[in-house]
């Protein structure tokens, strides 16, 4: 059985569908309604759903730690992510993105570098992250450090990052399996929307 919670956290609703401690899906929005359908459309349909009469503890340390994200703030997380329904190269790339911390973004093509694939393949996993902001997908951007294509929308990727600004200057590497994943200050991205919307 499968419970599905979602709670209003300071204005905006964050929900978790989760079976045995197990996250199947997360979702953030502005109304309980579309959080709730995204997490339904995320998980296998034939899934039994227990919506959640009260607060889970499980459900609400995820849901504070989705705020938490959400706020800009550093996460620990060592949250176990339901997978098995999704495909090897999918789970590949959400590993990958779950390691880039925040303060810092990597490109479409930097991913597809450390684990197969092309940018736009990077791009379809990422536009069907199931797991958001848990798996903090606002932190792919393009090769240029332009934003594009995100669900909740590009000013809300845009605000995500502003919060996440540490003052980094230097690009690093993080390892990725027998890889590594190229990363870069979230000020590139931010400069770069600053220069965008004064022409």
């Amino acid at each position: 059985m499968v419970t599905i919670s979602a709670q209003n956290v300071g204005g905006t609703w964050f929900g978790v569908a989760f079976g045995d401690r197990r996250i199947l899906a997360t979702s953030f929005g502005t109304t309980e309604k579309r959080v709730l359908d995204s997490l339904r459309n995320s998980i296998p349909k034939n899934t039994q759903l227990e919506p959640s009469e009260k607060h889970s503890a499980f459900g609400e340390q995820v849901i504070s730690t989705m705020k938490d994200i959400y706020d800009g703030k550093e996460v620990m997380q060592d949250f176990s992510l339901e997978s098995m329904n999704l495909s090897e190269y999918f789970r590949t790339v959400i590993d990958a993105v779950c390691k880039i911390p925040s303060g810092y973004v990597a490109s479409y093509g930097s991913v597809a570098r450390a684990v197969g694939g092309s940018p736009r393949a990077v791009g379809r996993v990422m536009a069907l992250n199931p797991f958001a902001p848990l798996c903090p997908c606002h932190r792919v951007v393009a090769s240029d450090f332009t934003l594009c294509g995100y669900g909740g929308g590009l000013e809300t990727k845009l605000a995500f990052l502003r919060r996440e600004r540490r003052g980094y200057q230097r690009n690093k590497e993080i390892s990725i399996g027998k890889t590594t994943l190229k990363l870069f200050p979230v000020e590139l991205v931010l400069k770069k929307a600053e220069k965008t919307s004064k022409h």
